[in-house]
Parts: structure tokens; sequence; C-alpha cells
């Protein structure tokens, strides 16, 4: 796939028409979006394949009671946003005229979850959106790990949950794309960290800070006694704080980042009185806190988690892999390489 087309008001782009397997994702050469006065405009080196992304293509990881919700935000008959993609890294080519925070060059990592559109070669978001300088000592696929996983984990474990030192965290889907995340941010606050994960992925979410992990093909962590402060739990279709109240005490917070519209529901009703609260609903995307997790990559405290990585080409596969739900950490797909070529 050539990065450079005669055409420069073009670019290619993965699309698609309709929802379906992962075949609906096509190739193909679209209009090149131009920057408004406060918008950047992005040439993008790699994105990544979300739940999100697996979501608005076929709704596969849609939590219980959202199927409608999700159509009517995607497009009912067909998607309003043919384009996919919700992670970036990239660096500015160009920039409205009104943009202060940006220059042309500046290396740059970000999302828009709203929108997407980063399965492309370029993409716009204004300047005051989630995008920040891409810390100096990642690579763009490494950046492109990063945001939406990350700022989820953020935004519940300290939004929602306030966590605090010392506090017994336990991570339910400690391996995948927001459960990596969540491990290194609750050690990184001081946070006791228990890891709930299959057999394979053990010894990474050790490495990644959990002081105990369970295999929850042995164990089930809702029947050992156990109880914590907070569970964060990203497992589509299995979240139930039915289930899991008794392991957390009498004061504690279920922060259901899968929860369906029950969770959303209870959130609601335990808001109103005193004792576990159930926190579930969207992450907020704000810049800020993707300056803060720039300064912690930088530092080293926390770490891209890289499962595959896939060309733009190889779109279709990326989600065929995807859907299957095994992932750990990040699927990245380089759009332009480093040097220049696709």
């Amino acid at each position: 796939m050539a990065a450079n087309h005669a055409n420069q008001s073009l670019m290619k782009a993965a699309t698609y028409t309709e929802y379906g397997p992962p075949e609906v994702l096509k190739l193909a050469d679209v209009e090149k979006p131009s920057p408004e006065d406060n918008e950047v405009l992005i040439r993008i080196r790699a994105t990544s394949v979300t739940s999100g992304d697996v979501n608005g293509r076929n709704f596969v990881f849609v939590p219980p009671g959202f199927n409608l919700l999700a159509r009517l935000m995607m497009g009912v008959r067909e998607p309003k946003n043919k384009i996919l993609g919700i992670e970036l890294a990239g660096e500015v080519v160009a920039t409205g005229k009104d943009v202060t925070r940006f220059s042309v060059g500046d290396r740059v990592f970000g999302m828009d979850g709203e929108e997407m559109g980063a399965y492309a070669e370029f993409k716009t978001l204004a300047e005051d959106g989630p995008l920040a300088l891409m810390p100096d000592n990642i690579s763009s696929e490494e950046a492109a790990s990063i945001p939406f996983g990350a700022t989820t984990a953020y935004y519940f474990l300290q939004d929602k949950g306030q966590i605090k030192r010392g506090q017994k965290v336990l991570i339910n889907g400690a391996s995948g794309g927001v459960g990596v995340y969540a491990v290194q941010l609750a050690s990184h606050f001081g946070g006791q960290v228990t890891g709930v994960c299959s057999t394979a992925n053990l010894d990474l979410v050790k490495d990644l800070g959990a002081s105990k992990v369970i295999d929850y093909t042995q164990e089930d962590f809702t029947q050992n006694g156990e109880t914590y402060d907070l569970i964060f739990d990203t497992v589509v279709g299995q979240t139930s704080y039915s289930r899991i109240k008794r392991s957390l005490k009498p004061d504690g917070v279920y922060l259901a980042v899968a929860g369906g519209m029950r969770e959303m529901l209870q959130t609601m009703s335990t808001s109103m009185f005193g004792g576990q609260k159930v926190s579930g609903g969207a992450a907020a995307e704000r810049q800020e806190d993707l300056f803060f997790l720039k300064e912690l990559i930088e530092s080293g405290d926390l770490k891209p988690v890289i499962d595959r990585c896939y060309s733009l080409d190889d779109i279709v596969e990326a989600h065929r892999y995807v859907d299957t739900g095994r992932k750990k950490g990040a699927v990245v797909v380089t759009v332009i390489k480093e040097d220049g070529s696709p």
C-alpha cells in the first residue's frame, strides 16, 4: 500500500459500509480531511483494534442491554462513521489558524471514541481534545496502544473508585486491553493488587505489578472468602454485582467497567445510600489524563503492553484475532512506518 498518492486530496483508509464480520472492512481511497481553525491534521503512524472498534463493526462485546443504544449511536441500518479506529499515534502535519498548543512536526498520541477515524493515513483532532505530545521513550506503535485502555483504567480507579494507598484492589480481566493498565495504575497508586486472568497470562500480570494472581480456570475469586475495597471488572457478559458483592467490603466500590444496563441502574440506586457502591458507564476522554499518563510512561512507571502488530493491509486479520476475546494488552496496526513506508 503506497503512503503517497498522485492525488494529494486522497488518502488510504480501511472503510466499512455495513455491519458484519471482519471481512466488511475494505481498503479504499477516501478524501483526506482538512483541519478546522482549532484542529490539527495528524499523519497517523499507528492505530489499534480495541473492543470499541469491534463493537463498532459488529457489536461483538457490547454489554448486556446496550445493543439498541449502540445501534442508535453507531447507525441503525448502517454505520454513520465509515472509518473505525479510536487510538492513534503520529505527527502533526498541519494546524488550523487558532491552534497554539501544537506545531507541525510534533509527535502526538491520542484518541477519538466518538467519531473514530484512525484506520486511515490522516485524521484531524481538536487541539484541546484527548491529544498530547508522545512520550519520548516509546515508538508510535507503543504510543497507539495506550490511550483507550489506560485512560479508561485511570478514570475508573481515580474518579469512580477514588483509590487510596493500601487498599485491596481486585482486577478481573487483568491481562486485557484495559486490565493491563488497571494493574499498573492501581499499583502506582499504592493499591494491593490481585489480578484475575487465565493460566497463560499469570506471569505477565505479576510483572505488571500484581502482588497476587488468581487463575480463573482453577479458582473462583468470589468463593475464596477474600474481600476487597475495589473490584475492577472488565469481563463483558460476566459482570454482575450480585455475583461479587460478597467479595466486596461493606463500603467497597464495584467498578463495572464492562457493565450493562443492569449495572447502570445499580450505579444510580447505590449512589443514594451508604455502604457498597456500583459504578459503571463510559469513561471520560480528557486531555489532562493523557498528560498524566505521558509522565508515567516517561518515568517508567507505566509500560505499553502489545500482543500483536499488524499492517493496515491486514486489518481484517487483526479484527479476526480481537474477535476471539483472547488478546492480552493491545493489538496494534501500523499505518505508515516511521521511515514513511507502508
